[in-house]
């Protein structure tokens, strides 16, 4: 099996969207609601989620990365510098821990079909590795510790504590966030 993972540029969009929107419904999200207001949406797409996606792909440092296993796409990520990221600099549950201008992961999906294969590994791996190409001091996740308990498939999004320490991140802190009635963490890797 052969790993790789590269930068969501407008050449791999449809990889992108054939990971975390394979029927193309016009109302999903897109992975937008933390990079961009309605109006900017509206703005940047035309009305269409997909296409400010797509605009967003085409700028200069992407909005993360897509994994892939041998040539399939099979994992997203959407990372940037928090201070890029609207809901994270104005979140009244996820602050700052201090003043590192870390970089955030807002996102992790895996494709439907290839869960429990590994992918969660190699896709944030490769998101640090991203950030760390373009700067990063740090890269900081917020999931949640479930235990033993299943989450919410909608909420898995924020990933797990124990997805983020098996590839090098500690836990830091705690915000006043929830998902899936649970608690979420501040984990970090500096790089």
């Amino acid at each position: 099996m052969e790993w790789t993972t590269h930068p969501v540029t407008a050449d791999r969009f449809e990889d992108f969207g054939d990971v975390i929107n394979p029927n193309r419904r016009e109302s999903h999200c897109w992975c937008l609601s933390h990079r961009l207001t309605a109006p900017q949406i509206e703005e940047l797409g035309g009305g269409s989620r997909e296409q400010a996606a797509r605009r967003l792909c085409e700028r200069e440092v992407p909005p993360g990365v897509v994994t892939y296993l041998d040539d399939t796409p099979v994992g997203w990520c959407n990372i940037g510098a928090r201070s890029d990221i609207p809901r994270l600099v104005g979140s009244t549950r996820i602050h700052p821990v201090d003043d590192v201008p870390v970089w955030s992961i807002i996102c992790v999906v895996v494709r439907g079909g290839h869960r429990r294969k590994g992918v969660t590994g190699h896709l944030i791996e490769g998101a640090v590795d991203f950030a760390a190409s373009h700067g990063a001091p740090a890269v900081e996740a917020y999931p949640v510790d479930p235990g033993d308990r299943r989450m919410d498939l909608t909420m898995a999004f924020v990933g797990t504590r124990s997805m983020f320490e098996g590839v090098g991140f500690e836990v830091i802190g705690t915000t006043d966030a929830v998902a899936s009635k649970l608690p979420r963490l501040v984990m970090r890797r500096a790089l």
